[in-house]
């Protein structure tokens, strides 16, 4: 039988199909082939995953004061990592209702979800649903960057599967939950909570954890702060999710769809205001990290005691008010509270509040604060009314220089009763130290850091005037002289060719004792002996003694005025320069962090300062570190501290004593030339402090304004408060110093019985050996024998 051949197109179109089919399984294999390779090599250009096991978030830098107030915060990203555990399962269920509802099921990448966005992308040419789960989103933030490409997306979903093999589902969430942005400068839910309701995470109702869950997707189009309507379009979008999933039900859904969004700017978290430390701290810390201080999470405790620094704060600013009411009422004209002005528009700077006068009576002005609350103030708190400005009329009927409607500065005194005030023109600044070991204990650089942020306290180079006499009479004694020795003062004369004219300067009254012993003259800071001190010890060693307390030596002049303190230097410097005279002879160095920690509050710094060695307590003391370098002996110290407390006790700062009531007070007054400086430094107990109130741009204080009288006063009023419950430190002589009975007038040895001398202390070999000349007895003028002579 023949055989029977198929039709020739038949045969062809088989064989094509033969060939089609091997065409595109071998394309097909290629292609895979292909994919293999480049994911293969794709997969070698990927981060490694293991990074995530040890993330470290970037969260700010955090400031402390020594009792563990926040005083500062600084970095851009406001972050509080916290654990999965405590995070509520609610706001879980909020975050996978809105981002994520098949979290806990698919591998890492949602299959269905990628092919709804790649669907949404044929068909619209537009990029609207991203289809990335909360594991692709770890991959993005923790791993990738933030370009929009389809290689980023691969790499995305290759991480995605790798990270859902090698770490649970709890363990990516948290990751998440800790990383995402959430707007407003907060990262992760927990910061996010703060940053929007000022609240903890678990302290959240459900409307507000709907409001949060449904930030990541867009945080500047769904912040509740910056667009309400969007926002909540977006929670309640969330809410709805939550229903449809069976997280919550109709009824818990009805009463948070229907609540109001309370979102809003939080109050700084900052208890305690310090900031003049916080910014001191904050530099320090940027030298020694660089910016990563603002990431690292770093917590950092300063050596300042709250109560101190709220103490020196309060003491500027009330010696500053002091000080600005004997000089007048600058507030005229008043500025107009405008028709349609807001309250919250009236400004508060330092102590001061701007209130808008609602009534003025024969007794009192009645006036508005910004939170809307009113206040009364009589006429009888006033501080202008004794100053010489009683041209204002103030207390009278028509006290028309207030009217209503204006605008007024008034501060809150004491007894909580209110003032009328002005910002004061002049400035202030006040530094304490603990003078064995120089932690700060107080810095007020200004009257008020954020009207004015430039540390005078620190930054400042002002004269210190009579100040800086100690460390010359102090390079005195080290060269022989004693406190009883005698020194002329008198006129004197200076030729100095690098000047126009002789120099002749004076003493601050204008009056010359003649023949005055040492101790005299720091008493009653007497010009003219300290020139002549300076004169006899040599300006090479007067220079040399200053810098061993720690000036530099750009910081004083070559000159005679160096005695009258024509150098430079700022309250911090001067403070720890009469730490010497405090803690028995040994410089200090100023330091303002005591101890670092990181994020996870492992200890990475622990201050170790250089201390001084206490004489008399040397065998209790056995914490110091190392000792800091002695500068001065034992015996000088002794007798600078003894001249020093008498300042106190008899000479230009016996307010001291008065308001304070101790005999330990030790220190000196400083006035510079025309009053543009005025000055107290001095110490009591382990405290030393250093208070200065001058003009910026140098304008003179006015007359009588001395250190005695315009910066004692800030000095007293925060050693009230630092030397609470201290008990008084006697002074002991050490050995090598002596007593004498002395002829003051003269420096020499009295018989003990004579009357007239006093007890002085000298260093061994320096008492005076010649007894003193017996007193002359004075002439009496006999009028009547005169008249019978002569006539």
């Amino acid at each position: 039988m023949p055989i029977r051949k198929e039709p020739k197109p038949k045969r062809f179109f088989k064989s094509l199909f033969k060939w089609l089919v091997f065409i595109f399984f071998t394309f097909l294999l290629s292609v895979s082939a292909a994919c293999y390779f480049f994911l293969l090599e794709l997969s070698k250009e990927l981060p490694d995953i293991g990074q995530l096991e040890h993330v470290q978030y970037q969260t700010p830098l955090k400031i402390y004061s020594q009792d563990k107030l926040l005083i500062g915060q600084f970095g851009e990203k406001r972050r509080i990592p916290i654990a999965i555990d405590q995070v509520p399962r609610q706001q879980i269920n909020a975050f996978l209702a809105a981002e994520d509802d098949r979290f806990y099921t698919h591998p890492g990448v949602d299959y269905k979800g990628l092919l709804r966005a790649a669907n949404q992308l044929l068909t619209t040419g537009k990029k609207t649903q991203g289809g990335s789960t909360i594991t692709m989103q770890v991959a993005r933030n923790f791993l990738l960057s933030k370009e929009k490409t389809f290689l980023r997306k691969l790499k995305e979903i290759l991480l995605s599967l790798q990270i859902e093999q090698r770490y649970s589902k709890d363990q990516i969430l948290e990751l998440y939950l800790n990383k995402i942005y959430m707007g407003q400068r907060a990262y992760g839910v927990a910061a996010a909570a703060q940053t929007y309701y000022g609240k903890s995470l678990n302290e959240l109702k459900l409307y507000q954890q709907a409001m949060i869950a449904g930030l990541p997707k867009a945080p500047s189009v769904y912040n509740p702060i910056a667009n309400k309507e969007r926002a909540l379009e977006r929670r309640n979008y969330v809410l709805r999710r939550m229903l449809e999933l069976g997280h919550i039900n109709t009824s818990e859904y009805d009463q948070a769809i229907n609540s109001p969004d309370d979102a809003a700017i939080q109050p700084t978290n900052i208890q305690f205001n310090a900031p003049f430390i916080a910014e001191m701290a904050r530099q320090e810390l940027v030298e020694k990290y660089g910016d990563d201080a603002y990431t690292l999470g770093l917590n950092v405790y300063t050596t300042v005691p709250s109560r101190l620094q709220a103490a020196a704060d309060h003491a500027l600013q009330s010696a500053l008010h002091e000080y600005d009411e004997r000089h007048g009422y600058r507030g005229l004209p008043h500025k107009k509270f405008k028709t349609g002005q807001s309250l919250a528009t009236l400004k508060a700077i330092g102590d001061c509040r701007q209130a808008v006068v609602s009534a003025v009576s024969a007794t009192q002005i009645s006036a508005t604060l910004s939170d809307d609350s009113s206040v009364s103030i009589s006429w009888q708190n006033v501080p202008w009314k004794q100053s010489g400005f009683s041209k204002i009329r103030i207390g009278a009927a028509n006290a028309s220089f207030i009217q209503p409607n204006d605008i007024v500065w008034i501060r809150q005194l004491a007894d909580q009763s209110w003032t009328l005030t002005q910002i004061p023109a002049a400035e202030g600044a006040l530094a304490a130290l603990n003078a064995q070991t120089g932690a700060i204990l107080a810095i007020s650089g200004g009257f008020d850091f954020y009207h004015s942020g430039y540390n005078r306290a620190t930054q400042s180079k002002r004269q210190p005037g009579s100040g800086f006499k100690p460390f010359i009479y102090t390079a005195a004694l080290e060269k022989g002289f004693t406190p009883a020795s005698i020194i002329n003062d008198a006129p004197i004369v200076i030729q100095d060719p690098s000047l126009e004219n002789d120099w002749r300067p004076e003493n601050y009254n204008r009056k010359y004792l003649g023949p005055t012993a040492l101790r005299v003259a720091l008493r009653q800071s007497i010009n003219l002996v300290s020139i002549r001190l300076l004169q006899d010890i040599g300006m090479p060693y007067a220079l040399e003694t200053a810098m061993r307390f720690g000036f530099s030596r750009e910081q004083l002049p070559s000159t005679l005025s160096l005695a009258l303190g024509s150098g430079y230097a700022p309250p911090l410097r001067m403070a720890a320069a009469y730490a010497v005279f405090a803690n028995g002879g040994f410089l200090i160095k100023p330091y303002l962090i005591e101890r670092i920690e990181d994020h996870a509050g492992n200890e990475v710094f622990q201050a170790k300062p250089a201390e001084a060695v206490c004489r008399d307590c040397q065998e209790t003391v056995v914490t110091v570190n190392k000792t800091a370098p002695r500068v001065i002996s034992e015996q000088t110290h002794f007798l600078m501290n003894s001249l020093l407390r008498d300042v106190v006790q008899n000479g230009t700062a016996t307010l001291a004593k008065q308001k304070l009531g101790r005999n330990d007070l030790a220190g000196k007054t400083g006035t510079t030339n025309e009053q543009r400086d005025a000055w107290f430094n001095g110490f009591a107990a382990d405290i030393v402090a250093s208070a200065w109130i001058g003009f910026d741009n140098l304008h003179p204080l006015g007359k009588g304004e001395t250190g005695g009288k315009a910066a004692l006063p800030m000095w007293i009023e925060f050693m009230k408060t630092a030397l609470e419950n201290t008990p008084e430190t006697a002074l002991t002589p050490p050995a090598g110093i002596v007593q004498a009975y002395i002829n003051p007038r003269d420096g020499l040895l009295l018989n003990q019985n004579s009357s007239g001398g006093i007890w002085e202390y000298f260093i061994e070999g320096t008492q005076p050996t010649a007894y003193s000349a017996p007193k002359e007895p004075e002439f009496e003028f006999d009028e009547e024998w005169l008249q019978e002579t002569l006539f």
